[in-house]
């Protein structure tokens, strides 16, 4: 049995097509899918801002180590795909950035391990 890795994939597209109702009701949710409110969640986390051309989603995606990151990248699509469509919002093509969380290398540069600052 494998161990399962846990992804992080952000989806990137652009508005497309937008009505004058769709775009209302975007701006009406603006303030709630702001900088502050990006996450990375199963579910997704919509990010846009008022000019209404680019939006992101946030995933986490838990799969398995060889189906690797095109994997994560297509099932954290599909849910974005799901999501505008259920939403009934028009984009364009979308492409994805995938971090794997259990291979990602923390670099503690700078940290000497004193908790103290250096003086000046």
């Amino acid at each position: 049995m494998s161990t399962r890795h846990t992804y992080r994939v952000i989806v990137r597209g652009t508005w497309e097509g937008l009505t004058g109702p769709d775009r209302e009701r975007l701006l009406a949710e603006v303030d709630e899918h702001g900088l502050t409110a990006m996450q990375f969640t199963e579910e997704g986390s919509l990010a846009y801002d008022a000019v209404l051309k680019h939006f992101s989603f946030r995933y986490v995606v838990v799969s398995d180590p060889e189906d690797g990151d095109e994997m994560a990248a297509a099932i954290a699509e599909d849910r974005a795909e799901r999501t505008l469509r259920d939403r009934g919002l028009p984009h364009g093509a979308l492409r994805s950035t995938v971090t794997d969380m259990d291979t990602m290398k923390i670099n503690y540069r700078g940290h000497r391990g004193s908790g103290t600052a250096r003086p000046a």
